[in-house]
């Protein structure tokens, strides 16, 4: 019996089927199914009636549905428990971080103060591409990046997705709308910060206008998101689009809104190979985080 076949006949009874399993563990269906098979053939028992259409869990499964959960619980645990065995008293995890993380950088490190007490964490706040530099030199242990699928040198590990929010005038039409979509905005200038200051972002917001077929003409360029925000409430109008904080910004006459169909990719950028310990541990404390999103 292995841990992977107990923690795919948890997802599949999660999920109510192995299609959605699968896409929940980002694993090919038939893994799944021939691991849960496996599974049954070793306890003696059939976990799940099977149909063309339904999958259902049996009496047999239900039962042991609960010491799974319980059994993978505590591997858990164990590896929580095994992280703060390898975390030398006295450790620094110098961790590289941006704006707009907020409320999920607050919720990752309470996990990694919990789950490791003797770990300090020394937050180094840079530009995206000083945050990489450092990472390869060695000057960080590890840092979050946005948008990024690859960086030469450093393996990216995906954490979490963030949604972004559109600002713009509280008097336009669109201000009305619940959300609002790219194609909508494209007779309104567009303030975004020049290319070279987040070259990823500006590319997946330049490469979207241009996927939903609207090409708005360019505006002021965006500096702070206090001063853009304040000069779209009060100047000639135009729109902006940022990354979604726990928090949002009140400010009069601006309405925000939820982009639809556009995120953003936070990815944990470290050495490659096999993690230390601190950034293991980290990775750790951003499960829970995700998840819960």
């Amino acid at each position: 019996m292995e841990l992977r076949q107990l923690r795919y006949f948890v997802a599949v009874a999660d999920a109510g089927t192995f299609v959605h399993a699968a896409e929940r563990l980002h694993i090919g269906q038939p893994a799944v199914s021939q691991q849960v098979g496996r599974l049954e053939r070793e306890l003696g028992v059939r976990l799940f009636e099977r149909t063309t259409r339904h999958v259902r869990i049996t009496p047999a499964g239900q039962r042991l549905l609960a010491e799974a959960r319980a059994v993978l619980a505590a591997a858990d645990r164990l590896r929580t428990v095994a992280a703060e065995a390898l975390v030398d008293v006295g450790a620094v995890l110098r961790l590289g971080t941006s704006h707009g993380l907020g409320d999920r950088l607050y919720r990752v490190l309470d996990e990694l103060a919990s789950a490791v007490p003797d770990l300090s964490v020394r937050l180094v706040r840079s530009r995206q591409e000083e945050r990489l530099a450092a990472v390869r030199a060695g000057e960080l242990d590890a840092a979050f990046v946005r948008v990024l699928e690859s960086a030469p040198g450093l393996e990216l590990v995906p954490v979490w997705r963030e949604p972004l929010v559109v600002a713009l005038p509280d008097r336009h039409p669109l201000a009305a709308h619940r959300t609002i979509r790219l194609d909508q905005l494209g007779e309104l200038p567009v303030r975004l910060a020049p290319p070279a200051n987040n070259p990823p972002f500006h590319r997946l917001i330049t490469t979207a206008l241009r996927d939903a077929g609207v090409d708005p003409p360019p505006g002021p360029h965006f500096t702070t998101l206090q001063d853009t925000l304040a000069e779209i409430g009060t100047g000639l109008p135009s729109w902006t689009v940022f990354y979604h904080r726990a928090e949002l910004p009140v400010v009069r006459r601006v309405a925000l809104r939820p982009l639809e169909g556009l995120s953003v990719l936070v990815s944990l950028a470290a050495p490659p190979g096999v993690p230390s310990p601190p950034v293991r541990a980290l990775l750790r404390a951003c499960a829970p985080v995700a998840d819960a999103h």
